[in-house]
């Protein structure tokens, strides 16, 4: 089963996503993780399956997940 994006849409994520980008979580489809929609972040990557990694400001780490997860830019 292989539910990753396109090389294009990766692409697409890494233009709309540089490193350093501001963010806020809209949705996390993860009932482990302590963030909540609102929290906000910076950009560090997006890697090559489109998940776009975040240092959270409450010093999480997790990656948003391309098709689970959604954030959007600040």
């Amino acid at each position: 089963m292989n539910n990753f994006p396109s090389k294009d849409t990766v692409e697409r994520l890494r233009k709309q996503y540089p490193s350093g980008t501001r963010v806020k979580l809209v949705h996390m489809n993860d009932p482990y993780s302590k963030l909540r929609p609102g929290d906000k972040g910076t950009v560090d990557f997006v890697d090559d399956t489109g998940t776009i990694f975040c240092s959270w400001d409450r010093g999480s780490s997790l990656g948003v997940v391309y098709g689970e997860d959604a954030v959007r830019k600040l």
